[in-house]
């Protein structure tokens, strides 16, 4: 099976808010889902980012691919930084 991170519209019409989700590449935008990893509100200033690094990390490392705009949405939570092996500063700085 073929795990995507991609986004799954949610919201009112013309009101979108995405959640971030794991699920089969074979699944329709909409359908069945594996695990929300996180949400992503784009209508709001500035956006807001929420996601579960750990989750994030967790469905990368098994392989997941996450389609171009999740991947955007994980470099600006940190997620995928340290996925490739780049900690970030702040991690740096703590340890």
């Amino acid at each position: 099976m073929a795990v995507k991170l991609r986004l799954m519209r949610m919201g009112k019409k013309k009101q979108p808010t995405y959640r971030v989700v794991a699920a089969d590449a074979r699944s329709p935008r909409n359908g069945r889902f594996i695990e929300i990893v996180g949400t992503y509100q784009p209508r709001l200033d500035p956006s807001v980012i929420i996601i579960d690094n750990e989750k994030a990390l967790k469905w990368l490392r098994t392989g997941a691919q996450p389609t171009e705009t999740v991947e955007r949405l994980l470099k600006v939570s940190g997620a995928w930084d340290e996925f490739k092996g780049n900690a970030p500063a702040a991690a740096a700085v703590e340890s």
